[in-house]
């Protein structure tokens, strides 16, 4: 049965800004409370007071007041001078209009490694509290002295025995440490106070620097918090759910966007946990549909020229605007140079670009349904008479995807598609005579400005329920990119989508550099699956096709890393084929120079069950790149 929604708090500390840019960006993007971090108020010109107003007249409650250190245990004349403090602190709670503050476990190396002596310190503490109306929430700090882990701190809890003290409970400490979370479901839910919720990748590395640099949203990184926030749901707990995240990239990012994906992060994992009002169900993704390029007049020109080169046939022009389709067999590309449009606003802002993705799914509206739910905007496009509206929302960077029914009934009852119902489709359009050349888009790479990684993988982890890989590390010749890639589950060959998303700090590296040269996030490359290749890239080459010259010393490594005969090392280098292989199966491919140093084609076949996107092979491909780069620069610069 759905459940209310929890309400959802985040900690000022996760995101950039003054406090009141803090507290503006979260009320916006939709948050119910705030905990105020100490420092935040500290470097605040204002009153705890002013605080208050603030965000009474933003909406948002103040949740917890936070940290409060090195409490419990000390020596007897540091333990009057704490409980004077916990005073102080009390004024400025009452200020702030908060009820709760985050005691978390000591870590001086004078604590006192006693229960007892914690349990009666935080006792009389709480019993101040309580005189005031208000609560002490103790937590187990992974690096604390003597108190480490959520039992410890609820065995302390249990030892103090009063009403006014209780447990706070946060998944990074208890997950970074292996600690077995199960028990917090059998704790009475009335006595876990507050929860709050950190991912992480997983690093190797002291818990600390870890802890304070490294936390992401959960759904970002690798730890198991989704389980955790069950354990604790399923004690009966009923406050809010909390984001506490320290994170280096965050603090320099913009505020709404952080705090967007804060609050998507935290939608995702109530229902993923089977609380709250529930999701719909993710959609399942069979393949892209189509890839929309933004273009001008000219660059229509030149991109139809290279598509044709490549196989492409013109199928079809747009019933009322300056979109035309470009087909081969599987692969639906559409070249849009209308103006007044989406992707006319996306060429003048990123020159000629993929504005646009169309997923096809089993539900489109459901599809939208959740997508709406998690926050993400949707868009509506102009449309003619008689035309096909498609529902669409925006990706973090602002491409528009769209969703198209796999079934074309549920989108027309006459099981009309899109094609037909918006283009003029010219003689053989709806054919091709060279079918099965192309059965699909492969994978479909971005680049993304560096710290926006995270992001992405939530957006897509969470609205369409796409699977993360493995974390790449890409040798340019010019720095080092990351690569992860967003898979769809279930994908084979030719169906489903994949999504490598890549990032470079270095602006010198083909990821960096296209980054700055399309002012932000975009598609990088485009991948074509092929059942057999060699053909295709033979005629190709024919027609005139810039695949990359792949170097010989390549093919003279090949020779030694794999065992493949003399012949089909041959074929290999006649086509300019790269080669990798896996336990699963063989991935064969062919990379075009970029169009316009915008974005450039693959071609690949996979044999097998081979999984990847040949990783290996992209450090030859970005130094043949930067070399005819390099070798363009006179004509380019200097004619």
């Amino acid at each position: 049965m759905p459940t209310p929604a929890f309400a959802k708090s985040i900690a000022t500390v996760s995101l950039s800004g003054t406090l009141p840019e803090k507290l503006e960006a979260a009320a916006t993007i939709g948050f119910d409370g705030v905990e105020i971090f100490e420092s935040d108020l500290l470097t605040f010109d204002g009153s705890p007071a002013d605080v208050r107003r603030i965000a009474e007249g933003l909406g948002l409650a103040i949740t917890l007041f936070q940290p409060f250190r090195d409490f419990e245990a000390m020596p007897d004349p540091i333990r009057a001078r704490n409980l004077d403090r916990a005073e102080r602190k009390f004024d400025v709670m009452e200020a702030l209009g908060t009820d709760l503050v985050l005691v978390c476990s000591n870590v001086q190396a004078h604590a006192i490694d006693d229960p007892a002596r914690a349990a009666a310190d935080l006792a009389e503490m709480a019993e101040r509290a309580q005189r005031r109306g208000l609560r002490v929430g103790y937590e187990a700090l992974a690096w604390g002295r003597h108190v480490k882990r959520w039992r410890q701190a609820w065995d302390i809890v249990q030892r103090a025995d009063h009403p006014a003290l209780g447990l706070i409970v946060d998944s990074f400490h208890t997950l970074a440490l292996d600690d077995d979370f199960t028990g917090i479901a059998e704790l009475p839910g009335e006595k876990i106070f507050f929860v709050q919720l950190a991912d992480a990748p997983k690093l190797s590395m002291d818990v600390l620097s870890w802890s304070r640099h490294f936390r992401n949203f959960p759904g970002q990184g690798q730890l198991p918090v989704t389980p955790f926030l069950k354990a604790v749901l399923d004690s009966g707990y009923s406050g809010p759910l909390s984001l506490e995240i320290f994170n280096d990239e965050f603090r320099a990012a913009p505020a709404r966007l952080t705090a967007l994906d804060g609050l998507r992060s935290l939608i995702h994992a109530e229902a993923e946990a089977g609380y709250g009002p529930g999701l719909p169900e993710p959609p399942v993704c069979d393949g892209v549909e189509f890839l929309e390029f933004a273009v001008d007049d000219a660059a229509r020109a030149a991109l139809a020229a290279l598509l044709v080169q490549l196989g492409f046939r013109h199928a079809g022009h747009h019933r009322s605007k300056a979109v035309d389709l470009y087909r081969r067999g599987g692969v639906n590309l559409v070249l849009n140079s209308e103006e007044d449009s989406a992707a006319s606003e996306h060429f003048q802002m990123h020159g000629p670009s993929v504005c646009a993705m169309a997923f096809r799914v089993d539900d489109a509206q459901r599809a939208m349904a959740r997508a709406e739910a998690l926050k993400c905007l949707s868009w509506r496009e102009r449309v003619g008479a008689g035309e096909r509206r498609i529902p669409a929302l925006r990706a973090p960077d602002g491409t528009l995807i769209y969703l198209v029914n796999d079934d074309p009934a549920g989108d027309d009852p006459a099981g009309r598609s899109i094609w037909e119902d918006d283009f003029h489709m010219l003689p053989g359009g709806e054919e091709d005579a060279a079918a099965g050349a192309l059965t699909g888009i492969d994978h479909v790479a971005q680049a993304l400005p560096f710290g926006r990684l995270d992001s992405f993988v939530l957006f897509y982890r969470a609205v369409f329920g796409f699977l993360p890989d493995s974390l790449w590390e890409l040798p340019d010749p010019y720095g080092l990119i990351r690569s992860r890639a967003l898979v769809s589950p279930g994908a084979t060959a030719g169906r489903g989508v994949r999504l490598p998303l890549n990032i470079s700090e270095s602006r010198r590296t083909a990821t960096g550099r296209f980054v700055g040269a399309t002012a932000g996030a975009g598609v990088h490359h485009i991948a074509f699956s092929s059942p057999d290749i060699g053909p295709l890239v033979e005629a190709g080459l024919a027609a005139g096709v810039p695949f990359l010259p792949i170097p010989a010393n390549y093919y003279d490594d090949l020779a030694v890393k794999h065992p493949l005969d003399d012949d089909a090392l041959a074929a290999l280098k006649r086509r300019e084929l790269l080669y990798d292989r896996d336990e699963e199966g063989e991935f064969l491919h062919a990379y075009t120079d970029s169009f316009g140093d915008r974005f450039f084609f693959e071609v690949v076949e996979r044999r097998g069950g081979y999984r990847q996107f040949g990783a290996v092979n992209a450090s030859v491909r970005m130094a043949v790149q930067a070399q005819l780069r390099e070798d363009r620069w006179p004509e380019r610069y200097l004619d």
